[in-house]
């Protein structure tokens, strides 16, 4: 077998247990998250727009290969459930960034603390040298994004 080959096997086991591992973390919907009452695109645009922060129509339409169209529907729902800001920028009016509310960012924060209190629980159940070896991991792979950043 070729390095290439068991390098690609690896990988795909890797995968394989951070697939698994993301279930762990996220085991159950906060009742929070569902008393929001949101469609699955609808959640899909909040949670992009928390991840990169505020954003362009056309940047979200192409982020969730969705058309522009369909994108800007999505985002009106949205603004009128004050989940999402729609702003146009004094310097070129024809711009129009897309934030989250405050109501938006709750949402979001119940989303992102209950995975972050289930993650603290799963590593206060790891040994320190295991928490050690995880810590470079992850410092690998934030070497290896900022290596294979886009754009």
């Amino acid at each position: 077998m070729t390095a290439e080959r068991k390098k690609a096997e690896l990988v795909e086991c890797v995968l394989q247990l951070t697939d698994r591992v993301f279930r762990e973390l996220l085991p159950l919907i906060p009742k929070e998250v569902l008393q929001f009452d949101l469609t699955m695109p609808q959640l899909k645009v909040v949670l992009l727009i928390f991840m990169n922060g505020p954003m362009r129509m056309s940047d979200i339409a192409r982020g969730l290969g969705m058309s522009l169209a369909t994108a800007t529907g999505v985002v009106e729902r949205l603004v009128e459930r004050d989940t999402v800001l729609r702003e146009s920028q004094p310097q070129d009016r024809r711009v129009v960034l897309c934030s989250l509310t405050e109501k938006g960012q709750q949402l979001t924060d119940v989303l992102w603390q209950s995975a972050r209190q289930r993650a603290r629980e799963l590593l206060m159940a790891m040994t320190p040298s295991r928490l050690r070896s995880l810590d470079e991991v992850l410092k690998a792979l934030l070497e290896a994004g900022a290596a294979t950043k886009r754009g």
